[in-house]
């Protein structure tokens, strides 16, 4: 092995340790994809913080044993910051960074203007599968899902943190508008998006969005533009997901064909146990007309079409409760039904981190 692969190996332990975790692979697919991430300053820089919230000033006392100034450590840091593959946030006067996982965080800053070398490094780590493996296996998921606003009614007395319209009003300014990296992929491979032409349709929001405002990523936008967006994610049927806080830092409109979360939704056994929801749908069969909307509009394979009884049918153990399927009923026949116990999200995203750092001791 190489001083280089060393120096990379070095980072892809440290960043496994974070969060959600970066395993290793047989492949090499890990070093090969974290040399693409991080040139080799910013890589032992970024071993210095942690999925933590830590002041400039913290930093170099951990990386001044190395001989690096404090004006070089914030060079270093600020410009892999503007890449979007390290947190930052500015409280007061007080500069501060923090690793983020690779999903939600450095793939999504990796796709906005990717070189061919990067795009099949993220393939071929994607391919391996452990990075998902590992994703799945977070005892506190990262994201979370929530109805569509269509699908509630007053009888569900719902949470203001389940309730798209509410997140987005009372987030603190700004609100970033992002490309969906998933459907950005698909259409690089010639596979078009089949729910939706549109390829804004995630946002960002608290410091994530400002440090995106500052280097000129992503598009910010009005909160009444932001519902705007999100009505038109309903209606072309994109499952809402928000990282799993009651303030989230982000909120990802996923559709079946393209998005690798949702992808992977569908590929393993019994995955509505995996994330977090508060919703499932039911179907009244006396009132199924077995059209077959319902199949068409889930994006998760938990609709079925039982052509011998001529209704549909719900497998709950792959129901995420988005709500897509119950507005464009043509008979009414499904409702959305909440949990008999509620799942209550962390208050903040660094909560959400800190409990998912906490359930792998």
């Amino acid at each position: 092995m190489s001083e280089s692969d060393d120096l990379y190996r070095d980072l892809q332990i440290h960043l496994d340790k974070q969060t959600v975790g970066f395993p290793a692979t047989n492949s090499g697919s890990d070093i090969r994809l974290l040399k693409q991430l991080f040139p080799p300053e910013q890589a032992k820089m970024a071993m210095k913080l942690t999925y933590k919230y830590t002041s400039l000033e913290e930093i170099h006392e951990r990386a001044k044993k190395d001989g690096y100034s404090i004006e070089e450590v914030e060079q270093i840091l600020d410009a892999t910051a503007r890449r979007g593959v390290i947190g930052y946030r500015q409280m007061g006067d007080v500069k501060q960074y923090r690793n983020i996982p690779y999903v939600v965080g450095m793939a999504e800053a990796a796709a906005f203007d990717p070189s061919p070398e990067m795009l099949e490094a993220m393939e071929a780590y994607g391919t391996d599968g452990l990075f998902w493996l590992s994703f799945i296996q977070s005892k506190i998921p990262q994201m979370r899902t929530i109805p569509i606003e269509q699908s509630i009614t007053p009888e569900h007395h719902i949470s203001t943190y389940d309730e798209i319209e509410d997140i987005i009003k009372t987030t603190v300014d700004p609100i970033v508008i992002i490309p969906c990296v998933c459907r950005l992929g698909s259409e690089r491979r010639g596979e078009p998006c089949k729910k939706t032409d549109r390829v804004e349709t995630c946002m960002v929001f608290r410091d994530s969005a400002r440090n995106m405002v500052e280097v000129a990523s992503g598009r910010e936008i009005t909160k009444g533009e932001a519902l705007e967006i999100m009505r038109k994610n309903e209606e072309d049927g994109l499952v809402l997901q928000p990282s799993n806080a009651q303030g989230p830092d982000f909120i990802c409109s996923c559709c079946g064909c393209c998005c690798g979360i949702l992808a992977l939704h569908k590929a393993v056994p019994n995955p509505a146990g995996f994330w977090a929801s508060n919703f499932y749908a039911e179907i009244d069969a006396e009132l199924c007309e077995g059209c077959g909307t319902c199949v068409d509009r889930c994006q998760t394979n938990a609709m079925k079409l039982d052509e011998e009884k001529e209704i549909s049918t719900i497998d709950l153990s792959r129901c995420l409760g988005c709500g897509n399927c119950v507005p464009f009923c043509p008979s009414d026949a499904i409702e959305l039904r909440q949990k008999d116990q509620e799942i209550v999200p962390p208050p903040t995203g660094e909560d959400m981190f800190e409990a998912i750092v906490a359930s792998k001791q």
